[in-house]
């Protein structure tokens, strides 16, 4: 079956099934040219409880897609492909979490959106790469433990006054660390016109060299607004696809071409067709942890309102 009969039968079912696709901005380009939205995770679940969708379909890894679930517990929610996990989120289960509180009784926690379900019942608060620094200065401890991390709790660190333990105390995700200083260096100086964009998971010796750090969302929004015409782009090489698609003219350059997120990319058209199909591969989580893990989440949203 041909990439265009597949794309026909996925949209004809996606009619039948009542169906939305989300697609984060590290999919294939083919997974993202037909989704219904594009964009970071907390973003996609909070546009699926826009619609009148009685099925989800996340194309990203597990925890995206139970916080869809959590934000939208009236619809069913199904993943392409059940693989599809974070190794970030991994370093970071619900027990350790449990772990710390009673090591730091006294501190609040607040946890990376980049977290399982299990670690969100766990926590005080979520929050997500672009209001970090703002949900840690809202709590009201003066320790607050951060994670799972390490580099965005040190870019948080930078802007608030909080005194930020890093849960665990070397989280981070494998695509980021990829990022090397000297080299974005080096294609600064081939390209000495180009901004250099890094997302906040880099490492502070990187984000100290970028133009400009911020989540996948405001990466991509600053793409379309700066007056550069050429950028250099520190984060998971997917990304790239929407910019390109987006701002026609300019010039994307990864800072790293093989910075590839393996999980991201084990979403296929033709498993988001059978997951269509056949309703497989639901996300399911019990009652208990999506109470607590929904208050934590709603908690960074509220806080989020009175931000924006």
């Amino acid at each position: 079956m041909t990439s265009a009969n597949l794309m026909g039968k996925i949209q004809q079912l996606k009619m039948k099934r009542k169906a939305v696709i989300l697609a984060h901005n590290y999919q294939r380009p083919e997974i993202q040219d037909i989704a219904d939205f594009v964009g970071d995770s907390l973003e996609l679940s909070l546009c699926a409880t826009q619609t009148d969708a009685e099925v989800i379909i996340f194309c990203g890894v597990k925890f995206m897609a139970e916080t869809a679930a959590i934000l939208n517990p009236d619809k069913m929610v199904l993943m392409p492909d059940k693989n599809a996990l974070c190794p970030m989120a991994a370093m970071l289960p619900g027990e350790l979490v449990q772990l710390y509180r009673k090591k730091y009784s006294n501190a609040k926690v607040v946890l990376y959106i980049n977290t399982l379900a299990e670690a969100k019942a766990n926590c005080d608060a979520v929050c997500t790469s672009a209001n970090s620094a703002e949900i840690l200065e809202r709590m009201d401890s003066e320790t607050v433990l951060f994670g799972p991390d390490w580099n965005l709790a040190q870019y948080a660190k930078n802007h608030t006054k909080k005194h930020v333990v890093s849960i665990p105390k070397f989280g981070f995700c494998p695509v980021h660390i990829l990022f090397n200083k000297e080299a974005i260096l080096k294609l600064k100086e081939i390209h000495p016109d180009a901004e250099v964009l890094a997302h906040p998971e880099c490492t502070p010796e990187v984000c100290g060299v970028a133009d400009f750090v911020g989540s996948t969302s405001k990466m991509y929004r600053q793409a379309l607004v700066s007056k550069a015409k050429k950028f250099i782009v520190a984060t998971e090489v997917g990304l790239l696809h929407r910019m390109k698609k987006d701002r026609i003219g300019a010039i994307f350059i990864p800072a790293y071409e093989e910075a590839v997120c393996a999980q991201m990319k084990l979403h296929t058209l033709e498993k988001l067709y059978l997951s269509l199909k056949n309703k497989r591969y639901e996300v399911k989580i019990s009652p208990k942890i999506m109470t607590s893990a929904r208050n934590a989440v709603e908690i960074m949203l509220r806080t989020r309102e009175t931000l924006d």
